[in-house]
């Protein structure tokens, strides 16, 4: 857990829609800072500053905020993004008390390469990605590593199998973390047929050739007359 990054910050009084769609032309990015006992407080900061910020954070990490001459912890707790362009549109900031608890969401990280792909082809398939926890900031984790290498073949690891020191884990223990799935058998393309030169000349004629076609029709005329 680092604190040596420091964000500054500015108050914000303005709100809405069109003011924060001009913000965000201007490369400022509308925030707000909350926390327990305190209301929420509209803030702005710099496009540039907070993604050189965001670039440093690994996981949950405490960094500063700077608001003039004040200076709190926070924890960087939500960024919306546009859906397609993924422009940053708002950024939730949660205050930091000591002493208080925190309800985060660290990133689970899987450590090793299963026996099961190593010596049996499979593949692992990680279905949780992050674990949401309560604790002490003096005890948050800025990330949960969990060891994967004894995982064979149909093997999965759940929440159960998981301990985070001096935290309370608020996700259901039988929810599933990852699994190593056998590996998936492709069907084999069919085999093409080849077709030797000679056989691949003209296609085939549907109907005859229109002067063939009147010549058999005189003849038949011809032969009905008789």
């Amino acid at each position: 857990m680092s604190e040596s990054i420091v964000l500054d910050a500015k108050k914000r009084t303005e709100s809405g829609k069109s003011v924060a769609r001009k913000m965000r032309q201007d490369g400022i990015i509308p925030a707000v800072l909350y926390g327990s006992g305190r209301d929420p407080e509209p803030l702005s900061i710099t496009r540039i500053d907070f993604e050189k910020t965001l670039s440093q954070v690994h996981g949950t990490t405490v960094i500063k905020i700077k608001i003039g001459s004040k200076t709190s912890r926070v924890l960087i707790q939500e960024v919306q993004r546009h859906p397609t362009r993924s422009n940053i549109l708002h950024v939730d900031f949660l205050e930091v008390t000591k002493g208080e608890k925190l309800t985060v969401k660290p990133p689970i990280v899987l450590v090793g390469i299963p026996d099961g792909v190593r010596n049996q082809g499979g593949v692992l398939d990680q279905i949780l990605r992050e674990l949401e926890i309560k604790v002490l900031p003096k005890d948050l984790p800025d990330r949960i590593e969990v060891n994967v290498d004894e995982l064979t073949v149909g093997d999965s690891l759940h929440v159960k199998d998981v301990t985070v020191d001096n935290a309370e884990i608020l996700v259901d223990p039988d929810a599933t973390i990852c699994t190593v799935v056998a590996p998936r058998i492709e069907a084999e393309p069919e085999a093409e047929v080849e077709v030797e030169e000679d056989e691949a000349g003209e296609p085939e004629l549907i109907r005859k050739p229109k002067d063939e076609e009147e010549g058999a029709d005189e003849s038949d005329g011809a032969q009905s007359e008789g």
